[in-house]
C-alpha cells in the first residue's frame, strides 16, 4: 500500500516514486539483514553529479529520514528522497531484476530524455 507523498513536517508533495513489490521486499529483505528497524529505517533514492551523461542515481540505507525529505511507503518500505533529488525523479518507478545478468535495482524515469549506453548515468 502507498501513501500520499508528505514532507517530513506533513507538507503534501508532487507525483511520487513508486516502488515494485519485489523491489521493495529485496530492501526489506536487506535492511532487516542489517539490523535496521523497517518502521523507522529506509531507502534514500538520491541523484548525484557523474557519469558519462551528467547525472547518476545513488541509493543507500538509512536509519531515519532528514527533517526535509519526502518520505513514502510502499508495500511497507520507507522510500527517502531529498528536495534537489525529487525533481529529477517524480514519477520515476523503482525495481528489482534478479538473474545472472543485470540483477539489482534498477530505476525507470519517464523524466530522462537521454542516458548513456551503460544505463547508468541520465540527463533529464
Amino acid at each position: 500500500m502507498s501513501s500520499a507523498p508528505e514532507k517530513a513536517g506533513g507538507e503534501p508533495g508532487g507525483e511520487e516514486v513508486q516502488v515494485t513489490e519485489q523491489a521493495a521486499a529485496e530492501a526489506i529483505s536487506l535492511l532487516e539483514s542489517e539490523g535496521m528497524d523497517t518502521d523507522v529505517a529506509g531507502l534514500r533514492l538520491f541523484v548525484q553529479q557523474g557519469g558519462c551523461a551528467g547525472l547518476s542515481y545513488g541509493m543507500r540505507f538509512e536509519y531515519e529520514p532528514d527533517e526535509d525529505d519526502t518520505v513514502t511507503e510502499h508495500h511497507d518500505l520507507r522510500v527517502f528522497v531529498d528536495p534537489a533529488s525529487l525533481n529529477y525523479v517524480e514519477g520515476s518507478v523503482l525495481d528489482y531484476e534478479g538473474g545472472l545478468q543485470g540483477a539489482g535495482f534498477h530505476v525507470e524515469n519517464p523524466n530522462v530524455v537521454s542516458e548513456c549506453g551503460c544505463g547508468e548515468s541520465f540527463r533529464t
